[in-house]
């Protein structure tokens, strides 16, 4: 899944896509580089962010969502937690919600979803974007991130989404602190619920720098790159990511080691 901000503050590319034509362009750029599901976005959601009008996120994400899906039969994906948003991007051809809120928002959300029969990215966030880094507290952090995808999936599936329909994402750097992110990555392969599958986004995060003692966002690629590989052995299928080619890439030589991948 390559990740396409159309926003002005995103923490790693704000402002670098903003137009059609430029969100084109980096669009056809990861597609030709092993994309298969391009995920866009019209509003930060990085810890502080100020929150933007449904009106904007639509005006900044609709006309991209159909630009590309006049060129491009993939999946495309609207990275919202604003039902009226979902709502004009699944109109436009989008296939797929990415709520961060895990569709806890808004609660006409779970029926947009439900009707238009859309895949559904449901993560996990401790708190908002506003609130979520300023004291994230677990006593298991693992369990309780399972516990939310079982309860999640009840919901769900109750209000009239497909089980197949659905994918989690733990939702790394979302209320969590570096051991909690830590913990979540070690257990990739036993927080899944129902045999759904599990999408996860680490690309650049703030949690590698720390690691590194850096802030600087290039230096966080390889190690989004070497934990992609890791979390592939743990069986994880979908990983979303600003670059496309060298995960891509590492994929495919995990894949090739663990035999299941096409030479």
């Amino acid at each position: 899944m390559g990740i396409l901000n159309v926003t002005p503050d995103s923490f790693s590319d704000g402002g670098d896509h903003f137009g059609i034509e430029t969100a084109l362009d980096h669009a056809r750029r990861m597609i030709a580089e092993g994309a298969g599901l391009i995920d866009i976005g019209g509003e930060s959601t990085r810890p502080g962010a100020v929150s933007v009008s449904a009106a904007k996120e639509i005006a900044r994400t609709v006309p991209v969502v159909a630009a590309l899906r006049a060129e491009w039969d993939g999946l495309i994906s609207i990275d919202t937690t604003k039902a009226s948003v979902a709502k004009a991007a699944l109109a436009a051809g989008a296939d797929i919600v990415n709520d961060v809120s895990g569709l806890r928002a808004d609660a006409e959300m779970a029926g947009i979803c439900a009707t238009s029969g859309c895949g559904v990215v449901v993560m996990h966030m401790q708190g908002s974007p506003q609130t979520m880094q300023a004291a994230p507290r677990y006593a298991d952090v693992v369990a309780e991130v399972r516990a939310f995808f079982a309860e999640r999936f009840q919901m769900l599936t109750a209000a009239g989404i497909e089980s197949a329909a659905l994918c989690f994402d733990p939702g790394i750097g979302f209320g969590k602190t570096l051991d909690h992110n830590l913990a979540l990555l070690r257990a990739l392969g036993e927080i899944s619920v129902a045999g759904r599958p599990i999408l996860l986004g680490v690309s650049r995060k703030s949690f590698i720098g720390r690691i590194l003692g850096t802030d600087d966002l290039d230096a966080r690629e390889w190690p989004t790159v070497a934990i992609t590989s890791s979390a592939r052995e743990k069986g994880v299928m979908l990983h979303r990511v600003h670059s496309v080619r060298p995960n891509v890439e590492a994929l495919r030589m995990t894949e090739a080691i663990l035999g299941t991948g096409s030479r």
